[in-house]
């Protein structure tokens, strides 16, 4: 049989592994999946997960438990051999060794792309996996228990004050949910005010949300100043060194959360293989999803989703290609595996071509924004929209039973705001206490 390897198991990759799974006859060929991580994380709900509206599990989707045909693999590829045909394969615990394969998928997905800012690389956290947005959750919480406690002064100052970088969809997200968060939970701290939190968005561009209108994109800027949260448009972050903020307004302050979602990058794996890229780091593909080297094609290699420079056929992607989103990901994993299927019986492979539909974005509890061409709905009835289109569109309906029961029985019973900060050292309640041998 054919061998078949998927590099990476997010969106693309899960659901090119998925797909094959239902369209590859028994015996037609074997599939394996290397990852580094043994879930795929639908990233839309990340903000909810930092807000506490979503649990972190039911954001994730078990490799394992919905690929009962795939050989998953929970390691790194560092290099990619493609003349050779092998895969060197990096487990956490243990030496690396060789894969060989016969057809290569490559949807390693992107990183944050960050930039040498003094400090940010010491201080700041991402929003790309659930880690992160787990972290920023304790973080904010553990904040609002540390500061109740103290006087009015810098360091409970420098505690309420949250910063975001970047004005994106991601960033204005989880602006937004956080400032949601903080302002319920006021109510169970009797020492702080309102006036006490103060949540900053630093935006180097001048306006937010590109995918929206410069009409629509005023009104959350109106909304958010509303609700207590700051935006600095075309200022740039200078400096985050030890917490203090310093922007290229000249303004300053210091923060104790620092949230970078001001782009990705393709994964730098890529640079480890043979396979052709783009000036960006992007792999070089065809709008079939084939690699590409020039016009001519790379025979046995695919790509998709944000490593990948795919050629957005509507006009409407930036550069002529299709923009790094989760709308893009998982359609173009669903035609990868109808491809690499159709190649193997020999049908000439279908173009991938997606025109959006709209836009929709979810800014705190109750809060959110819709775009679709010139029509736009704000409020209420857009974070049904967004919470509708994204509890459907989680994979497999295990997910999204999870994922609605949480929201309704956070309806009923509000959202937890427990911190298990004290998860990252789990030892230290029992070593403090435990009994040692004496000297």
């Amino acid at each position: 049989m054919p061998k078949i390897l998927i590099v990476g198991g997010g969106y693309a990759g899960f659901y090119t592994a998925w797909k094959l799974e239902k369209w590859l006859r028994s015996g037609e060929a074997e599939v394996t999946m290397v990852d580094p991580l043994p879930y795929m994380t639908y990233q839309p709900f990340l903000p909810e997960v930092a807000a506490g509206s979503v649990e972190p599990r039911h954001a994730v989707v078990s490799q394992r438990r919905h690929l009962k045909k795939t050989e998953v693999i929970t390691a790194t590829v560092t290099k990619i051999d493609h003349a050779a045909k092998t895969a060197t394969i990096q487990p956490a615990i243990g030496d690396a060794w060789e894969l060989s394969y016969d057809i290569v998928v490559v949807t390693a997905g992107a990183v944050s792309r960050t930039f040498p800012i003094p400090g940010v690389a010491d201080l700041a956290i991402g929003m790309k996996n659930i880690e992160e947005a787990v972290a920023v959750r304790d973080r904010v919480l553990t904040n609002f228990d540390r500061a109740a406690n103290l006087p009015a002064g810098p360091e409970r100052q420098r505690l309420l004050t949250f910063t975001v970088v970047g004005g994106g969809f991601a960033g204005i997200e989880i602006f937004g949910e956080l400032r949601s968060l903080a302002s319920e939970l006021i109510k169970y701290y009797p020492t702080i005010s309102f006036e006490d939190t103060h949540f900053h968005l630093i935006e180097a561009m001048n306006r937010i949300m590109p995918e929206v209108s410069l009409k629509t994109s005023h009104w959350v800027i109106k909304h958010l100043a509303e609700r207590g949260a700051e935006i600095h448009l075309e200022t740039q972050l200078t400096s985050a060194v030890d917490g203090k903020i310093e922007m290229s307004n000249g303004e300053s302050f210091h923060s104790d959360v620092i949230v970078w979602t001001a782009g990705v990058m393709a994964n730098p794996v890529l640079k480890n293989t043979d396979l052709p890229l783009d000036e960006r780091g992007r792999l070089h593909v065809g709008a079939d999803l084939r690699v590409r080297n020039g016009d001519d094609v790379v025979p046995d290699a695919w790509g998709a989703g944000d490593v990948s420079a795919v050629p957005d056929l509507t006009g409407g992607g930036v550069g002529g290609f299709c923009v790094p989103n989760a709308q893009h990901a998982v359609r173009q994993g669903k035609l990868m595996a109808k491809n690499v299927v159709g190649a193997m019986r020999g049908d000439a492979p279908a173009e991938y071509f997606h025109k959006n539909l709209g836009a929709v974005a979810g800014i705190g509890l109750y809060h959110g924004v819709f775009q679709a061409g010139p029509f736009a709905v704000k409020g209420l009835i857009a974070w049904f929209m967004h919470r509708g289109y994204h509890g459907l569109a989680v994979p497999s309906w295990e997910r999204k039973t999870r994922v609605f029961g949480n929201w309704i029985l956070n309806f009923l019973l509000r959202r937890d705001i427990v911190s298990l900060e004290a998860r990252v050292t789990p030892r230290a309640a029992f070593a403090e206490f435990a009994a040692r041998p004496k000297a």
